[in-house]
This record gives structure tokens, sequence and C-alpha cells, in this order.
């Protein structure tokens, strides 16, 4: 997904995510929270966590005009699908775009703008449905998704997201200049045929394509909008369950229910007010309390209250890995190994996430692949455990040692440690600053950032550290195993390594599961060995919600928080 943000703690981050997979992350859910659960399900008897309202207003939940209100931990920062980076942006993308499929309320892979789809060795054919509608009224038509897909591939676009295309015949050459684009393997065959031919054949290419990155874009329209596109509310074309009606950056998006929908029958609620942005507990607390909002995510401070409130609690393990990223430029002194290895030894996660993050639901991070992953028959990690290490203080200052040898220098100028600027991001980078002080005498300078401001930063490669976490596109192990591949532009420290790169390839092109799950496997070795990054937490949630909205559905693939089948129950009070 997109690069996500550890920001609060408390913060909402076909074969498709299968229901088997979704079984076995609550498993892991259930086992992080379960003398919370029991508590929690024994005041739910007492309290009836399901019979009050939030209050009196209306301001949340407004029956007469169907409409909730809920909010966005921050800004998107844009809204063009083929420049999208951020889960942010995905998630709103998700409730006004849709592809060729699109993950249902049970996580399953249906029909989007496709209603059927055919995979025969290196050739995939999809047929659209052909009362697809833009938000004009004009045909949504394979042509559509030929020029979104060839265009974000242009390397003038310079879409950070162009790799995941790269299963396509000559994607990779033509996103790098050495073929033209009219030579890669999208064809819009007639309105309602699209045929895509592969490099390889690959058994998961159907789930890629339900990602935002292969969404359409309506080619005249796009160009009108003179490099705007996406920018504001009026330069998009949608052809999603919403539109959005109207954007104030910086404070509040409107969706409205798109009558153009092939779908609107389904779609229930007429509009979402995503009247806030923020991130902060304590605010969503308020607005929660206050009427303001549909749903907010608890801190363990708010467990209590919100138990004795009576409110409606549940839970959910979004998927997603946070860890600290290192830049690995050879200008930068993070490229030393025997440092990163200082740093990896001088911490510990299991601390981090016990004492400082002290959250229900969230577990101890301990590699690039989370615990939900699907191997060949068991989960991944289950199959491949993570190579682990324990804190070691005398051997941390060895390496680091070997690493002042090694740059020629008695002492490290401060290191800089770039993350957001909200309280629970700043108070995890505090941490950080303190260990790394207090076993190392290693002085680190907290860059703290807003979220548009820290993505740039982690672009340009403006910081030695990094805050930063890494979310599931799809359903397979491959969405994360990429990652540090040397031409992902989400690499942002610019980490290369021929082997892993090797390793990398295995896994795209290999149709034996048993071969791509030893070549994630080596990809967890050397990330270990290379320390890549060191793993911090998964997060994990426990959230509240306005007793009068069925439906909200979280995911752990697709939009993190989806109101597509959300509705109003105007009978409970």
């Amino acid at each position: 997904m997109k690069q996500t943000d550890p920001t609060d703690f408390v913060q909402a981050p076909g074969d498709s995510m299968t229901r088997a997979a979704g079984r076995q992350l609550g498993l892991y859910a259930l086992a992080a929270v379960a003398v919370l659960v029991a508590v929690m399900f024994l005041l739910n008897g007492l309290a009836g966590l399901t019979s009050s309202a939030a209050g009196s207003s209306r301001s949340a939940v407004d029956i007469s005009t169907n409409t909730i209100t809920s909010y966005l931990r921050d800004e998107p920062p844009q809204m063009n699908s083929m420049l999208s980076t951020d889960a942010i942006s995905g998630m709103v993308l998700d409730h006004v775009m849709e592809g060729l499929l699109r993950y249902d309320q049970h996580g399953e892979l249906v029909g989007g703008v496709a209603e059927r789809w055919e995979l025969e060795g290196t050739t995939m054919t999809f047929w659209l449905r052909d009362n697809a509608r833009w938000s004009n009224g004009q045909q949504v038509t394979a042509h559509d998704f030929e020029f979104a897909w060839k265009n974000l591939l242009s390397p003038s676009i310079g879409s950070q997201y162009a790799f995941i295309l790269y299963p396509i015949l000559n994607a990779e050459k033509a996103n790098n200049g050495e073929v033209p684009l009219d030579e890669v393997g999208v064809e819009a065959v007639d309105d309602t045929t699209l045929v895509v031919t592969l490099e390889t054949p690959i058994a998961y290419f159907e789930r890629m394509v339900a990602f935002v990155t292969y969404l359409p874009a309506n080619e005249a329209f796009y160009r009108q909008t003179n490099g705007r596109y996406g920018a504001d509310a009026h330069e998009m074309l949608y052809n999603g369950p919403f539109i959005m009606s109207s954007w104030v950056h910086g404070a509040s998006l409107r969706l409205e229910k798109n009558p153009y929908y092939w779908d609107a029958d389904r779609i229930k609620l007429d509009a979402i007010n995503f009247a806030h942005m923020t991130s902060d507990a304590g605010t969503l607390m308020n607005l929660f309390k206050d009427n303001q909002i549909v749903m907010a995510d608890l801190g363990a401070e708010m467990l209590e209250e919100a138990m004795l409130q009576g409110w409606q609690i549940d839970r959910f393990m979004e998927g997603t890995v946070f860890y600290i990223d290192f830049n690995h430029r050879p200008e930068r002194l993070t490229s030393n190994l025997n440092l990163r290895k200082a740093l990896q030894l001088a911490q510990d996660s299991g601390e981090y996430v016990n004492r400082v993050i002290k959250l229900p639901g969230y577990l101890q991070g301990e590699s690039l692949f989370p615990v939900w992953l699907q191997g060949e028959n068991k989960s991944f990690r289950e199959e491949y455990p993570a190579p682990t290490y324990q804190r070691n203080i005398p051997l941390a200052r060895e390496y680091l040692q070997k690493a002042l040898d090694e740059l020629g220098v008695d002492r490290l100028p401060p290191l800089a440690l770039l993350t957001s600027d909200t309280p629970g991001a700043r108070m995890q980078a505090e941490y950080f600053q303190e260990v790394f002080k207090r076993n190392l005498d290693i002085d680190v300078v907290i860059d703290a950032q807003i979220f548009r401001q820290r993505l740039d930063k982690m672009t340009t490669g403006d910081f030695d550290m990094v805050m930063a976490g890494w979310g599931p596109d799809y359903n397979d192990p491959l969405t994360f195993g990429d990652l540090y591949a040397s031409w992902n532009l989400n690499n942002r420290g610019r980490y290369t390594n021929p082997e892993l790169d090797a390793q990398v390839r295995i896994a795209q092109s290999s149709l034996d599961t048993r071969e791509r799950m030893q070549a994630f496997a080596e990809i967890q070795r050397i990330i270990h060995e290379d320390v890549v990054m060191i793993p911090g937490y998964e997060r994990g949630y426990v959230y509240v919600t306005h007793p009068q909205v069925r439906g909200i559905v979280r995911h752990v693939i697709g939009a993190e928080t989806d109101f597509t089948n959300a509705w109003i129950d105007a009978g409970e009070q």
C-alpha cells in the first residue's frame, strides 16, 4: 500500500485476501488481545455496547440526508492514481474509483468494471461491462485502461508505482525509455475487451489488478486538466461508488453517491463527510464523544471509558508492518553495515512495543513479512520463521567501533531521524533517540514533518533513518518482498543488492509455489543480515463505531476503512 504513516499509536491504516487468510489474521489479532477481549466481553454483557448512541446530536449521522461524518488521518497528497503512493489517497480512491476488479465486503476478489476475466498462459483478457459509466455519463471503456496504464509507464510521468505494472510485456523497458509505449502488452481490442500480455505466466496478476495503480483514466478529460489531474475535486472524472463533490484542502472532503455507478443500487449512503483531518487520539476521542464522527480508534487509556459508556467496540489487525528504514546512499553514514548492526543490537522491538506503545493488538516486529501472509501450506512465517536477534549492547558497541574505524572518525555526527509530526510519532522517535544515546552515545536529531513533507523527504533521500510503514497492495508475499528491489522507487533508502534482486526475480516469475516461498525466505534472510531495516511492530486497532451505522468494513487488502457497504440503521437509538 502504499506508504503508511506511523503517526499516533491509534490512528486508523479472486484469489483475493481469502477468507482463510482473513481467519488467520483474526487468530493473530485474537491472540494479541485475548485478555482485553475477555474483559471487554464481560463488560459488554453488563453495559450493552450496542445499545446506546454517542450523543443526541445528529452531526455524525444525519438520517434526513442519509449522510455520515467521519475523518481522515491526513490530507491526501493528491488523487492521481498514476502518482499515488500513500494509504490515505488509496483509501479515498477506493471510494471514488473502480478498476477492473475490486474486493467485496468479505475480502473476496470480484468483478468491478470487468464482468469476467480469463488467464491463458501469458494472455489475460478482461471483458468490461457495457453499463460502466464515468461521472459525466460517458462509457468507461477498455481504452481508458490502456491509456492510464501506458501513460503512467511514461518516463516523463515519474510514477513511483510504475514497477507494479512490470509483469506486463515490455512495461519495464518502456518505463526505462528503452521501447515506445505502444509496444507495452496492453491493447483495447474494442470498447469492452482489454487484452493484457504478460512477460511470463504469473498466477497472481489478477490480484494486482485490483490495486489503485491499475485504475482507468479518461484520456480526453485527463489532457484538459493541463497537469492538474487529481489535484482538486473538479479535476477528476469518477467511475466508482462515490464522487468527490468538494475538497477543502487541509480541512475536509465530501463524497456523494455517484448516480452513474453501474452498481449504484448496492450503495446505501448518499454522502460521506470527511469533516476532520487529524490522527490525534485525544481529538478523535472527543469528536466521537461529541457525536461528530461515526468511528474512532482507541488508545489503552480510552478503553475503560469506552466500555463504561457502552459503546460498540471492535478490533482489527490491519496487516501493515512498521520499521526504522535506513538511507543506504553512499554519502550517508547509515550506508555502513557495521553502524546499522550496532543500531540493530542496541534496541529491542519487544521493549518498544510493550513499554512505549503499550496498545492491545500490536505485535512485536520481527520481519518485513507480516504474520498473516500465506505460504505454501501454512502461513509464510510458520514455514519460514524470521531470523531473530537479541539486544546485545557490548556487541553493539564493538560494531560501532568497527564503523568508526571504517569511516575514519572518532565520533559520529548526529543522525537525522525523519518521522511524522504527531505526538505519537514524536514519542516513538524520542524512545529511539534516548536508546541510541544511552547504549551507543550516538546523538539523534528528530526531524518531525507533516505527512506530505515527510513523503517528499523520503523520496529525495533527506534522512539518515526514517520511521516508516508498508502495507499490502495485493494478497501475495511479493507485495512486501519486492520493496527493497533496486528498481522499486518505494525503496526510499536506495538499498541495492544483486542477490536480493535475483531472489525477487524468481518470486516474480516462478510458477512453483515452493520455489517462490524459498525466494521470499532468502529475501527475509538478506534483509536481516544486511540490516536493511529494523522491524518495529505490526499494528492492530481497537475501535468504536456509532451504533446507528452498520456495514463499515476494515480490510487488510484494499481500502483500510471501507464505507461502500455502510448504511444507517434508523431504528437504532
